[in-house]
């Protein structure tokens, strides 16, 4: 269950399982020692994640989304969703410290600012000095592999996501879609991530999923 990083080796802190969603599901939450980046970034296995072929999530933090379900992004739905699916399926979410595409939580709020003046949300990024997307997914790869998973299947509309993982190791052998919570205030946000980030957004569903409603 190790992963090598030169002169030390990626390997498990600690599993500790937690309910989740108000008790309706069981995650076991699995810390690390030695990630090359250094950061707290941490698992959630779900149901029978040793199977082959697990269905894998990597889920950047969003602190607007996830913990206050703001409306301008689709990050607090969709991580309720992979958790939901991935009880059902088994496998695992990456959860990375990895705010505002790596930019942090203050930078992101300066490019709401400047999204509320017009600009979508890449171009925000580089009016603040920033590249369109500065996450790394390469400590995602050490997370799999310090649990022995190298064959996944993913779940994402992003296609940058796949060719990062693949290019650090890891096997993914089909891509599975996330739904589209597509609602008044960040209908503009998904257009720019299908138009300029490439995001595979041509699902029928676009209906918005207010946390803890349909799950």
């Amino acid at each position: 269950m190790i992963a090598d990083t030169g002169d030390k080796a990626v390997k498990v802190r600690r599993q500790v399982e937690i309910p989740v969603l108000g008790g309706r599901y069981l995650a076991t939450f699995i810390t690390f020692d030695n990630l090359a980046d250094g950061k707290e970034h941490f698992a959630l296995a779900l149901g029978d994640w040793h199977r082959e072929k697990p269905l894998v999530r990597m889920h950047s933090e969003c602190v607007t989304g996830d913990v206050f379900m703001s409306a301008r992004c689709d990050c607090g739905p969709q991580l309720e969703e992979a958790i939901v699916r991935i009880s059902a399926e088994g496998g695992l979410i990456l959860y990375l410290r990895q705010e505002g595409r790596g930019i942090g939580l203050i930078n992101k709020l300066d490019a709401y600012a400047l999204q509320d003046q017009g600009m979508n949300t890449y171009e925000a990024n580089r009016a603040l000095g920033f590249e369109d997307d500065q996450r790394d997914f390469a400590v995602a790869a050490e997370m799999l592999k310090s649990l022995g998973v190298d064959h996944i299947r993913l779940l994402t509309n992003n296609p940058r996501k796949i060719e990062q993982l693949t290019g650090n190791g890891i096997h993914v052998d089909d891509r599975v879609g996330t739904r589209v919570y597509r609602n008044d205030h960040n209908a503009r946000y998904l257009a720019a991530k299908k138009e300029e980030g490439h995001h595979a957004l041509d699902t029928d569903d676009d209906s918005c999923c207010p946390a803890h409603s349909k799950f």
